[in-house]
């Protein structure tokens, strides 16, 4: 079985997050699976297959996605790079994928020398954090109501996936960021939270973020997908003044730059498109996972 190394939402040739793609002709049982993204080590590795014919009658592709110590339901990073690797495998165009609990598209297209991919979310959706929940969180990354930026309340954003939504006054509490592992892992897995969303919003369109993922096994995620599209869709749900679309660098601040492009369209639920450019990987390119509640040391 063979594992493509990928790298989604580069900044140019630098950065990403990788991801493992696994083109298959039928699905490993979800033991194998887990146990090969265990030893990949990223935080998602995708499993693809090719799936019945779908209600439009186009071919739809099977996707699972495993980080290394839990199987999730949707993962957008590892989706561009099952974009990219369909479209180097069939051709460039558009793929329906069956996911575990939805059905998006993704394309895949030459994006200059490279490739790059876009994903059509699922739908959003959004609510209030409990006053409960926001105050664990804070307590948890060391801050306080005061450091919070009230233009966007703390919430939970979903697309594919539940994010716990914090935004900051200052870009410096997000390059601070630390938090204790175990327990952010034990608070994720109690609320059912896959990702913990820090951003900061430098203008109405441009944001950062910092994802920590310790459900998945995962400090922090370089590019998050599925959370920017659960953004997107939050902003959406405020009435933010993105006039159709905001770009979020992530992973500055692990010292792998990402960029990450969200659309959003204005019927409330609908679908975010996210895209970047991909970079497939060789031998010696490394790892960008955090893993084992290490921080990143700064310098």
């Amino acid at each position: 079985m063979i594992v493509q190394h990928i790298s989604a939402f580069t900044n140019g040739p630098h950065g990403g997050n990788p991801a493992g793609v696994v083109l298959c002709e039928k699905l490993p049982d979800a033991g194998t699976m887990q146990a090969i993204a265990a030893e990949v080590g990223y935080s998602e590795t995708a499993f693809v297959a090719s799936s019945e014919k779908v209600a439009s009658s186009e071919k739809a592709w099977r996707v699972r996605y495993f980080a290394p110590e839990v199987e999730v339901d949707f993962c957008g990073h590892a989706t561009i790079a099952v974009g990219a690797a369909l479209a180097k495998h069939q051709g460039p165009g558009t793929f329906a994928l069956q996911l575990n609990r939805a059905a998006i598209t993704v394309d895949g297209y030459r994006s200059g020398e490279g490739w790059g991919a876009a994903f059509q979310s699922p739908p959003t959706r959004s609510r209030d954090a409990t006053a409960a929940l926001v105050d664990e969180a804070l307590v948890l990354f060391g801050l306080a109501r005061g450091d919070l930026d009230d233009r966007i309340p703390a919430a939970i954003a979903h697309a594919g996936a539940d994010h716990l939504v914090l935004a900051l006054r200052r870009r410096a509490d997000l390059t601070a960021m630390r938090y204790d592992f175990g327990e952010a892992r034990d608070l994720a897995r109690r609320e059912g939270v896959v990702t913990f969303s820090l951003i900061f919003a430098e203008t109405a369109q441009i944001f950062h973020a910092r994802n920590p993922f310790p459900i998945g096994g995962v400090y922090e995620d370089p590019a998050t997908g599925a959370a920017a599209a659960a953004l997107a869709g939050y902003l959406r749900d405020l009435g933010w003044p993105h006039q159709g679309a905001i770009d979020i660098r992530q992973g500055e601040d692990m010292g792998i730059p990402c960029c990450l492009r969200a659309e959003i369209v204005p019927q409330q639920g609908a679908p975010v498109r996210v895209s970047g450019r991909v970079r497939f990987m060789h031998d010696g390119d490394g790892m960008a996972g955090i893993r084992a509640g290490q921080p990143v040391q700064q310098d």
